[in-house]
């Protein structure tokens, strides 16, 4: 890696670590019809429809490189450090464990021992998480087991492709991006419901470039080296992945996490959803590229803003000629679920303002000042991203278009880590649906909390999202 890093990249990184980042301005934060649309049932069944009957090629785009050690952290902690939190959720997760898809994994001694409560409790987690025995704590988030489904134990990566081709019965394929020391297992995995469902899937791999790796610094700005004395660097967040994604070509492209999956019998509002907002992008794009052709562009822009909430309510469309029509919608679209925010953490749909123009955007808490008028607005939103997208990478006439020309560098992280122990500091590029999207058409739409149900820890396997409704 450090004979493909020059000074100048190092420079460049330093500066931007170092120096005074750019701010966000936040102006309010997207409220139901300031920002956000809803549709009644009838009309998201009209768009449902719609999807179903189109001839839209249609690719799922889920990032799957997390590990799953985190979701056993209070394991860990437990065992290294006891505390009140960490007991209690000890507790609730062995008090539990037959709940749990992996204690089918358990060898019969080991389950009679859980079942008599003669387990040695450090033995038992060692064996879960380590090597030598399961070793969920050293898997992807994606391979480890979520759900059992009549004899199956089914995992994230098993669950996404089950749950995609529910959505679409023909012209559908799957991308996953994966950290590639786990590439044979994750196939292996994949294959298997290829050959459960008798159906030869179209499925695609990728890993994070190291090459958009970023350079670490220590806290005297001087560059850091490994252990083998190489040039530290570290990955440089999922905005490291708007490489992947300029990669696929698709009509449509659903975006959603890999943790964000239900338990297949579960599952219906989110299918009912995706294919709502896979039809809500292809007749918004319809209807941008009808209303072009129009003589009188302007007045019907006007009133798909109305409908669409794309741009700020006063924007004027009459003030543009068509040349910058076009340059303006000729761009890529996303059509965003958000939830009602019920106090997640995590980002939000806003309004920003930059160089006079309001735009929507979807901000983090780490993108804005935590003191002030910008706090205040961000604790103010309804709502919630939940990372369920409906994206179109090609312009109106169908060209596919760069995605590197629509992002907004200005808006990477900065990152404070630690390595051996010693404080390091490394940008992160522009989040994927954050600044790496900062330039794309953008319509939010408010989707059931039925729909996100996210495996951040062991114990929201527990809720009942991910289990059998049967049971």
């Amino acid at each position: 890696m450090e004979s493909i890093v020059t000074n100048e990249e190092i420079e460049r990184q330093r500066a931007l670590v170092f120096g005074e980042h750019p701010g966000i301005n936040i102006v309010a934060p997207c409220r139901l019809n300031e920002g956000v649309i809803r549709h009644s049932n009838f009309e998201r069944k009209k768009f449902e429809l719609s999807f179903l009957h189109s001839t839209s090629v249609v690719k799922y785009f889920i990032p799957a490189s997390g590990s799953g050690s985190r979701m056993f952290q209070f394991l860990y902690d437990f065992l290294a450090d006891p505390s009140e939190e960490t007991r209690s959720k000890t507790e609730r997760f062995l008090n539990a464990i037959q709940d749990f898809a992996f204690f089918e994994l358990l060898p019969f001694e080991l389950k009679e021992k859980v079942r008599n409560y003669s387990i040695d409790l450090d033995e038992f987690v060692s064996y879960l998480l380590k090597e030598e025995g399961l070793g969920l704590g050293l898997m992807p988030k994606g391979l480890l087991p979520f759900h059992r489904s009549r004899s199956f134990i089914l995992n994230a990566f098993q669950e996404q492709l089950l749950q995609g081709l529910r959505i679409r019965e023909k012209d559908i394929s799957f991308h996953f991006t994966i950290n590639p020391n786990f590439e044979g297992k994750i196939k292996r995995t994949l294959t298997s419901i290829q050959e459960l469902t008798g159906r030869q899937l179209d499925i695609g791999l990728s890993s994070q470039d190291p090459q958009t790796n970023a350079i670490a610094f220590d806290d005297e700005q001087l560059t850091v080296n490994d252990s083998d004395g190489n040039l530290l660097t570290r990955p440089s967040g999922h905005g490291a992945l708007l490489k992947n994604l300029n990669e696929q070509d698709a009509d449509i492209i659903f975006i959603k996490n890999i943790d964000n999956v239900q338990h297949e019998s579960q599952s219906d509002k989110s299918v009912d959803i995706m294919r709502y907002l896979g039809g809500l992008l292809e007749t918004f794009k319809s209807q941008l590229n009808d209303a072009i052709q129009e003589e009188d562009r302007s007045k019907l822009l006007s009133e798909l803003n109305m409908d669409y909430q794309f741009m700020s309510k006063d924007f004027d469309f009459s003030s543009l000629d068509f040349q910058a029509i076009e340059q303006l919608l000729n761009r890529p679209i996303r059509v965003c679920g958000m939830v009602r925010n019920e106090g997640q953490p995590g980002g939000g749909p806003f309004w920003v303002e930059e160089n006079g123009m309001r735009t929507k955007q979807i901000v983090e808490k780490s993108q804005i000042n935590m003191k002030g008028d910008q706090y205040r607005l961000m604790v103010q939103s309804q709502y919630f991203n939940p990372v369920l997208m409906a994206v179109s990478t090609r312009d109106l006439s169908g060209k596919k278009l760069d995605l590197e020309n629509f992002k907004d560098d200005s808006k990477y992280f900065v990152v404070d880590k630690k390595y051996e122990g010693k404080p390091i500091k490394f940008m992160e590029r522009p989040g994927l649906w954050n600044g790496s999207m900062s330039k794309w058409l953008t319509v939010f739409v408010e989707v059931p909390s039925e729909t996100f149900t996210p495996v951040k820890t062991v114990l929201d396997l527990l809720t009942p999202a991910h289990r059998d409704l049967d049971d």
